[in-house]
């Protein structure tokens, strides 16, 4: 029987066997990604995105009814170069679609040849021989076939073997495929689905399509094979939302922070790409064009060093809350998981895409705290999953338990992780001293100590630990509701100011208080120093919020009370000093 129109139920039907035959395919897709970088993940992309549309996409007799959700649950969660081009290609499909319940071949193939020039756009710099290529290639076969048939079955199958055939030639037109001896892994997906499609066609039923069964694994990270091609840190993406947003602007604003730039979607929303070594400069840009509502930064480089070149076999994991910096963090391969920062209408992945000095700034012009969240179970799980094939074991210190939920989801995302031993520890700490205890683990680590020798003395070390901070103002906490207003509105009555600590389960707790910062740095000082008298101090660090030079002072003034300097002194994370408050400064330190 011939197919003379395409309607939205057999348009869905299309959708899901084609997405089926690419979740079907996603590894072999993975092993041939050369392009635009070695990652592997290709597959893993285009699978997510088909995933997506399955499972989001509504369907209904109209084709335009079908279409718009179609297009909105492929730009929703399309994932990577190849998922967000194909979204873009729909989105094109979508605009060229009125209000049709129906549409015929010829109808059809003008709009898919006119949804080329809309993917095209979506890209800074396009390149030929990618997934691309063969979109264009197909997309012209199948607007030179129409006037040949009026049946759908015949136009897909003609067109398709024009596809197979732009496929194979991919590695005569970007030389990196035919260095490595692969076809274009994008191409090679976008042939996959038309192949699914015209296999339904031909041996499927059009109605009552079951959806696939077959399992879609989402690693959710890049196994890269080349350092050398790895020219930004971070492969960021992000979806946004505005009532109106000017899609050609948003383009040209923020191909200057990276490659691989790509944006897809409509006024309203809109998917961004990019490659680039400035996450935090990136997403500043991106919300001025509206809400950011879902983000991801996958640090390339880190998961190349634990494919290809890992210190140890023992993995060492914390979350954002700890304040450590970044050079100890990359010396001692330590992999850090990012809390979510809610900014307004915006979400902020901790330290990454928003620094210290950008969210203190942001914080002194809006009237509400931010709040923090957790990260997705799906992160945490992902991330554990892909360092238990290069590790022999994985430590994970997390913020108290009394404090954040990390420490509870870290030990369900564990259990679901065979084969290696996994210990999550509460630190029952956070901020400098929950980063003591990583660093001193990380140096027990480093020494090649026994991974149930060092979770033991973990232990200790968490109880041997204390964090004092001197707060400057309870403006924030009372904001945060931590603090009641009246108390609040006494405290600077009074000009009391708090000194804040943790008790033994890691709860908040108040340990002091003074009538100015004069008076509290020297009550701190004392403190520390007839603690180190009874007992030898370990180490200490020092952290602050937009106050570097009391934090300085602070490690003068101990340096001469005990005679050591700090292990570091550094920022507060965005999501401590959110409640800490601009100001602040902590002062952590273990015993021996």
């Amino acid at each position: 029987m011939k197919i003379r129109y395409i309607n939205g139920d057999r348009l869905y039907n299309a959708f899901v066997a084609g997405g089926n035959a690419v979740i079907t395919d996603q590894k072999y897709l993975n092993k041939i990604n050369v392009f635009p970088v070695p990652d592997s993940d290709t597959g893993t992309n285009m699978a997510s995105t088909m995933h997506s549309i399955i499972e989001r996409a509504v369907q209904n007799r109209s084709l335009k009814v079908t279409l718009n959700s179609i297009t909105d649950a492929a730009i929703n969660g399309a994932r990577g170069n190849s998922g967000l081009i194909f979204a873009q290609f729909i989105a094109g499909i979508n605009r060229e679609i009125r209000h049709e319940v129906k549409a015929s071949t010829k109808h059809f193939a003008e709009s898919v040849k006119n949804a080329i020039k809309h993917t095209y756009s979506s890209m800074v710099n396009p390149v030929e021989g990618t997934m691309l290529t063969v979109m264009k290639d197909w997309a012209e076969a199948v607007y030179k076939n129409r006037t040949q048939t009026n049946d759908f079955d015949e136009l897909f199958s003609l067109s398709l073997e024009t596809a197979k055939k732009s496929l194979r030639e991919t590695p005569k037109k970007l030389s990196v495929l035919a260095k490595h001896g692969v076809v274009d892994a994008g191409a090679k997906g976008f042939v996959d689905f038309l192949e699914g499609i015209v296999h339904f066609i031909k041996k499927g039923k059009l109605q009552n399509l079951a959806k696939p069964d077959v399992l879609w694994e989402d690693t959710g990270v890049h196994t890269h094979s080349d350092r050398s091609e790895i020219k930004e840190r971070y492969c960021t993406e992000a979806l946004l939302s505005s009532p109106q947003m000017d899609l050609e602007k948003l383009r040209r604003d923020i191909q200057k922070f990276g490659s691989s730039v790509i944006v897809v979607g409509s006024e309203t929303k809109a998917r961004i790409h990019v490659h680039t070594n400035h996450p935090a400069k990136l997403f500043s840009k991106a919300k001025d064009f509206g809400s950011i509502i879902d983000i991801k930064a996958d640090d390339m480089v880190q998961q190349f060093e634990v494919s290809h070149r890992r210190k140890s076999h023992i993995a060492l994991v914390t979350d954002s809350a700890c304040d450590i910096p970044q050079h100890i963090l990359r010396e001692h391969q330590i992999h850090m998981v990012p809390l979510n920062l809610h900014f307004k209408d915006s979400v902020f992945l901790d330290k990454i895409t928003i620094t210290p000095d950008q969210f203190y700034e942001m914080l002194k012009t809006q009237r509400k705290i931010p709040k923090s969240s957790q990260p997705s179970p799906k992160t945490i799980k992902n991330l554990l999953s892909f360092l238990s094939t290069h590790y022999d074991s994985i430590i994970a210190v997390t913020i108290s338990d009394k404090l954040s939920g990390v420490y509870k989801q870290f030990i369900q995302a564990a259990k679901q992780i065979n084969g290696t031993d996994i210990r999550i520890l509460d630190s029952k700490h956070l901020s400098a001293s929950e980063g003591l205890v990583v660093l001193r683990t990380a140096q027990e680590i480093k020494k090649g100590n026994d991974f149930k020798q060092i979770t033991e003395s973990a232990r200790e070390w968490i109880k041997k630990t204390k964090i004092l901070v001197d707060i400057h103002t309870l403006k924030y906490m009372v904001r945060g509701g931590r603090v009641s207003p009246l108390k609040g509105l006494l405290a600077q009555m009074l000009n009391l100011k708090p000194i804040i600590s943790l008790d033994e389960q890691g709860k908040a707790m108040a340990y002091g208080k003074s009538f100015s910062r004069k008076s509290n740095m020297k009550k701190i000082i004392h403190e520390i120093k007839s603690m180190s008298e009874k007992n030898q101090i370990w180490n200490y660090a020092i952290v602050h919020a937009q106050a570097r030079e009391r934090a300085h002072t602070y490690a003068s003034k101990l340096h001469s009370a005990i005679g050591q300097r700090p292990a570091y002194i550094v920022d507060i994370s965005p999501v401590v000093g959110a409640h800490n408050g601009i100001g602040a400064v902590a002062i952590a330190f273990m015993f021996e």
